[in-house]
C-alpha cells in the first residue's frame, strides 16, 4: 500500500488513498497534507485540496476530485 509506511501524511483527493510524500509534493492540487489535531470532532467534514480550507458539504460533494471527505 502506498505510502502507509514512512510515506507521510499526504491523501490523494481523487482516490482517497495514502500517497508518498513525493507525490503529495509534486501534486498539490490534488492532495491534501494530514496533521494529527484534536480528535473528537463530530460529523463529516470536506476540506479543499487546493487550498487546505475547509468547504461546506455542498461544495465538497459537487468536487469529488479535488475535495477530501474527512470523518
Amino acid at each position: 500500500m502506498a505510502g502507509k509506511k514512512g510515506g507521510g501524511h499526504h491523501r490523494s483527493a481523487i482516490s482517497g488513498r495514502f500517497v508518498t510524500s513525493a507525490h503529495g509534493k509534486a501534486s498539490p492540487r490534488t492532495t491534501v497534507r494530514e496533521t494529527s489535531g484534536p480528535s473528537g470532532s463530530s460529523g463529516v467534514h470536506y476540506r479543499s485540496a487546493i487550498s487546505g480550507r475547509y468547504v461546506t458539504t455542498a461544495h465538497g460533494k459537487a468536487s469529488p476530485r479535488t475535495t477530501v471527505r474527512e470523518s
